[in-house]
Order: C-alpha cells, then sequence, then structure tokens
C-alpha cells in the first residue's frame, strides 16, 4: 500500500499516487511540478506521436568505468535507448484540425538528462527533418549539462545541435523548447538558448553553472531565486512561464499561427 502515496518534494504533503496522475503528477497543494517521464509527457502533451532514430544507442567511447551497466540499467528501467526521445506527433485544434510537428523530449530520470552523442544526434536528425519538411519543431529539455563519460565527443553536441537549429532559423521554422527542471550546462548553453520562444514549467531551474559555484567564483550572494523559471522570466532570459495543464494549449497557438502563415505567404 505504501508505493499508493508520493510524498511532495517542496510542502512534504503525502499524496495519493491517482489523485496525483490525474493532476498530471502536479502536487495538489501546493502546486509543484513533480518529475514525470519522457514517455509520460509525450502522452499528455500530444496525439499520434510516432518515435523515430530509435536504434540510435550510446558507445562507450572512453571505456569508462561501468558506464555501459548505467546506460543498460536506465533504459531498461525507463524504456528508452537515451535520455531523449524524438519524433513527429500533432497538435489538435477544438475544430478537429491537426498540425504536425518534430517532437524531442529529454528525460532526466536517464543518467540526469545528460546530453552525450545520442542525444546530440537525434537532436540534429529531428531538427533535420523538421528543415527539410518544414514543420515546427517542440523540445522539451531537462538536463544536469554534458555527459562526462563521453568526454570530448559530448561537447561537441554542443555544436552540432546550435548549427541545425541555426539552418531551421535560416527557413524560417519555429523552434519551440519547454524548460522543465531542471535544465542546466551545456545543454542550457547551446540549443535551448536558440529558440524562437522560450516556454518554462513553474519553478523550474534554468542556467549553466550551479548556484553555489557562481557564489563561490563571485564573491557574492545570490538571490534565494536565483536560475527558476521566475526570475529568468523577470529578466528576460524566458518568455513564458505556463502551468503543465496549459502547455499544449498554448504550443497549439503558435503551431497553427504559424501554419496560417504559411498557407497564406508560402
Amino acid at each position: 500500500m505504501l508505493d499508493q502515496w508520493v510524498k511532495c518534494e517542496k510542502c512534504s504533503s503525502i499524496i495519493n499516487k491517482i489523485d496525483l496522475e490525474e493532476n498530471l503528477w502536479i502536487c495538489t497543494k501546493c502546486n509543484k511540478h513533480l518529475y514525470i517521464s519522457a514517455r509520460k509527457r509525450i502522452e499528455i502533451t500530444f496525439l499520434d506521436f510516432k518515435e523515430m532514430y530509435q536504434d540510435i544507442k550510446p558507445l562507450d567511447f572512453l571505456n569508462f568505468e561501468d558506464y555501459s551497466k548505467k546506460i543498460k540499467m536506465d533504459s531498461q528501467k525507463l524504456g528508452i535507448e537515451d535520455a531523449i526521445i524524438v519524433g513527429t506527433a500533432y497538435l489538435r485544434e477544438d475544430i478537429g484540425k491537426d498540425y504536425l510537428i518534430g517532437v524531442g523530449v529529454m528525460d532526466f530520470g536517464f543518467r540526469g538528462g545528460s546530453m552525450g552523442s545520442v542525444v546530440g544526434q537525434k537532436i540534429y536528425l529531428i531538427a533535420q527533418y523538421c528543415y527539410d519538411n518544414e514543420i515546427p519543431l517542440v523540445i522539451f529539455s531537462a538536463s544536469g549539462g554534458a555527459r562526462m563519460q563521453e568526454g570530448i565527443v559530448s561537447l561537441m553536441q554542443m555544436a552540432k545541435t546550435v548549427s541545425m537549429i541555426n539552418r531551421l532559423k535560416s527557413r524560417r521554422v519555429p523552434f519551440i523548447n519547454v524548460v522543465t527542471n531542471p535544465t542546466t550546462g551545456g545543454v542550457a548553453a547551446s540549443f535551448v538558448g536558440l529558440a524562437d520562444i522560450i516556454i518554462s514549467e513553474p519553478e523550474a531551474i534554468i542556467g549553466f553553472a550551479g548556484q553555489r559555484v557562481i557564489e563561490q567564483t563571485i564573491k557574492r550572494k545570490l538571490p534565494p531565486n536565483f536560475q527558476t523559471a521566475e526570475f529568468n522570466l523577470e529578466n528576460g532570459l524566458i518568455d513564458y512561464v505556463i502551468d503543465r495543464r496549459k502547455i499544449g494549449t498554448f504550443i497549439l497557438k503558435f503551431v497553427s499561427s504559424f501554419y496560417k502563415w504559411k498557407s497564406k505567404y508560402v
């Protein structure tokens, strides 16, 4: 029976798992947005998702101790090959009109959502698909940064993803990024910041280095809400802070506007 209850990490309320799932894993007491898997996020946000490039798997380039073992454990636990799932899906208006988009959803549960060769390659490929077919790209980011077990190969994914997002911009194909908690390090410093529209869930952390590291470097105390979505919104780094239950509808407004513009002018 104990597995039927979940303790909120913010207010410590004990919530029935059924009630929590019905509320899309948002605390019914304090509105804290709790972790959900990439597959669950796809399920609650999009229609008719078709996964692509699922056969691409990580390699242990450096023979890093226990890396292959940990990758296998996370893969079996979450049912995914790496820290991102990509593919195509639809958003639907109330009148029943569907809009095709490219989708990428990162999962912090897989090696902390770290970006290695597979994450970078999948983002590159889905962005390339959106470029070729002129459809909007939506990515949900969640990451601790670059994957140290892959060394320089991991760091190169920053340049790879940025180069492909810049190609999208050259064709005026929209890229929307939704920040989830947390989005940090090389992911925040690469493709996330290039999005045409940056949305965030409430209280999500977004930044490069951790608050403690920054304080030790600059020898100053930072605000208590530093790097939260609300702080970044106030300082112009992101565009909107949106409740998880409303994100799909919010994205639909921008996607439908693009398709209407495209049909009229292209």
